[in-house]
């Protein structure tokens, strides 16, 4: 399958930390990172420019650790973003072990196994095939890498991000507390923000919105759903400028 088949030529890609274990789990776990790793390569081979943004829930959030140590926010910030460096070289190492060429780009300087981020690098390195993961977050405190994820979208002009969840999208209550929640498959970006949907963050819902760059939010756990979204199959909930259109 060739690129023209596709949907989308170039996409960000947002994981959480959660998914590089299993749904209890705590750190790095073999199987998940080689799964997720599988079908990032199965992916890319249809021709898909694909950045990756990795997130560092997974060791730890920075507002817990304020919260429960009182270490000041902007360090337990910094601490998140080398979680993230951390889950990156991991995927990279697996990636590139299953033949996928992939360069780690970090916004903050971990030069021994990163890159830094470099727009027109970064961009080179997708016009040649080569999957980017980019760590460190936005590189600055008090942003999350949700923001991260539709600022690099922005500045790579990507043309989705594809939000990776364990649910099936984005529903008008917590599926796992009502029953009968409804999963929404189209939502426009003023519904996300009136309605409070947790989704993502609003500056990056915003951020998203300003660059008219559409949020599918899916869920990755189920196999080739990655591949089915690029292709434009009708996967999770997408996230645009709808308007008044019915949903």
């Amino acid at each position: 399958m060739g690129k023209a088949e596709l949907k989308y030529g170039r996409v960000l890609l947002k994981i959480s930390g959660e998914g590089f274990c299993s749904t209890s789990g705590f750190g790095i776990e073999a199987e998940p990172v080689r799964q997720l790793a599988k079908e990032l390569k199965e992916t890319a081979q249809l021709g898909l420019e694909l950045a990756v943004v990795c997130g560092g829930g997974n060791f730890l959030r920075g507002e817990t650790l304020t919260k429960e140590l009182q270490i000041p926010r902007a360090s337990a910030d910094y601490m998140g973003m080398l979680a993230t460096v951390m889950n990156a070289v991991a995927l990279q190492e697996c990636l590139e072990a299953m033949g996928q060429p992939t360069r780690v780009m970090s916004a903050i300087a971990v030069k021994e196994v990163s890159e830094p981020f470099i727009h027109r690098r970064a961009v080179r390195h997708l016009e040649k095939g080569r999957i980017i993961i980019l760590a460190g977050g936005t590189g600055n405190p008090f942003f999350s890498t949700d923001t991260c994820a539709a600022l690099r979208a922005s500045e790579l002009h990507a043309e989705a991000v594809l939000k990776a969840t364990k649910v099936e999208g984005v529903y008008s209550a917590d599926p796992e507390v009502e029953a009968g929640a409804k999963l929404y498959k189209k939502l426009d970006f003023h519904e996300v923000l009136s309605k409070d949907l947790k989704v993502m963050d609003h500056a990056a819902i915003s951020l998203c919105r300003m660059n008219r760059i559409p949020i599918v939010v899916f869920n990755v756990y189920k196999s080739g759903n990655i591949e089915r979204v690029v292709q434009g199959q009708e996967v999770g909930t997408t996230i645009g400028d709808y308007g008044d259109e019915p949903r």
